[in-house]
């Protein structure tokens, strides 16, 4: 391991990282935000995300937004100098990560024997669209075809109309998560085991990450054999629960079960709606949504948004505003949860990221660099490597 950085939960623990676009680059930004010395190995050209999304001076916050806490070697692995100093690099780390293609790293001459012989014990992280093996291993992918595959977006949208999207990169980000706790994982199965050497290699895909939020659409089908439809902002399972307009903005609104349905109903001065056969269940509920719904519609439709929101919640009643970006960052809940961190790069200035959503009391996250420029730390890196420069 590295010389430990007092404090965070994988410091100590170097990450080289083969990555690029999202789902990796974000696994191992939550490594690098967990302590980890985050090296980002790149082609002369770069991550394509630093030519994507908005600019400034030059630099792009998307790629700004996946990259902090890493620094930046630029690597030509199709040449013998450049495999070296990989070759170099893999003896010092704990945790090599990729997201090609099944097969392609082991073309670059860095099979898991390969990998073994240059250091044992190292936990490698494949990030694949499909996983390691099966007929569509080979297959390439983006989160779109993950979306679509895994069933994610059955259930997206209204019952008449097309299957939706979701507008986020949905499955790039479950999968950096799921790669992320995988890691660390195997670092303490391998802190644990008395064999030094006792290594793993963990396999991440797109599609399995999206299958795996399938939650009770899953266990429904599995129970009944039926597929539940498209029911728009409606709760498939429950209602009254989802999207209803008021006077003048719509609010989200999500009583869960019995008890939640009578706070609802006394909230909205609707008591006699709590004996009425038809809503005695929630699975009654569900089945006459229909008359349930217009009847939450026309109470709601009395007074605007803010008025309905506290009065709910103060019933203990979840409910809340639709924001759009800009009003989830000028919320005061979000503000005071730091979940917008400004911070300063020396080449580009200032620039604002998301913030740490693990909130650790004694070992807090916390930006320790900023995102790097292409090659920034090539010949600091080759130096620690006993390596001669790149740019002498």
């Amino acid at each position: 391991m590295t010389e430990a950085i007092p404090g965070q939960p994988l410091a100590g623990y170097r990450v080289i990282d083969l990555s690029r676009v999202l789902s990796g680059p974000f696994l191992t930004q939550i490594l690098g935000d967990l302590g980890a010395d985050v090296i980002k190995v790149e082609a002369d050209v770069g991550d394509t995300v630093r030519n994507q999304g908005d600019q400034v001076d030059g630099f792009s916050w998307y790629f700004a937004g996946f990259n902090r806490n890493k620094r930046s070697i630029v690597l030509d692995l199709k040449t013998p100098e450049g495999k070296a100093a990989l070759e170099a690099l893999i003896r010092t780390g704990d945790v090599l990560v990729d997201n090609f293609r099944p097969g392609v790293l082991a073309r670059l001459g860095f099979g898991p024997e390969r990998l073994e012989e240059l250091r044992p014990g190292l936990i490698t992280c494949a990030v694949t669209g499909f996983g390691a093996d099966g007929p569509y291993r080979d297959r390439p992918a983006f989160d779109f075809i993950a979306q679509a595959m895994s069933g994610f977006m059955s259930p997206r949208g209204r019952e008449a109309a097309p299957p939706l999207r979701s507008g986020l990169p949905i499955s790039d980000l479950v999968t950096g998560m799921y790669g992320a706790l995988g890691v660390t994982a195997a670092l303490l199965r391998r802190e644990r085991s008395p064999n030094a050497s006792a290594g793993e290699h963990v396999d991440v895909s797109l599609t399995n990450s999206m299958i795996s939020l399938l939650a009770y659409l899953a266990s429904n089908y599995f129970a009944s054999g039926r597929v539940t439809p498209r029911s728009g902002n409606d709760h498939p399972i429950a209602a009254p629960y989802g999207l209803f307009e008021t006077a003048d903005d719509p609010i989200a609104v999500a009583p869960n079960d019995d008890a939640f349905f009578g706070r609802l109903m006394d909230a909205l001065d609707l008591p006699a709606m709590k004996s009425d056969p038809d809503f005695a269940s929630n699975h009654l509920r569900v089945a006459n949504r229909e008359r349930l719904n217009r009847a939450v519609l026309d109470r709601l439709a009395t007074a605007g948004a803010a008025h309905w929101i506290e009065k709910l919640n103060a019933a203990g009643v979840p409910c809340s505003r639709v924001n759009d970006v800009a009003g989830v960052f000028a919320d005061p809940q979000v503000q005071s949860q730091e979940m917008a961190l400004e911070i300063e790069h020396p080449a580009h200035g200032p620039m604002t990221v998301l913030g740490f959503p693990m909130k650790f009391r004694e070992a807090p996250c916390e930006v320790r660099t900023h995102p790097p420029d292409l090659g920034e730390h090539t010949d600091e890196i080759l130096a620690e490597l006993g390596l001669s420069p790149k740019n002498p």
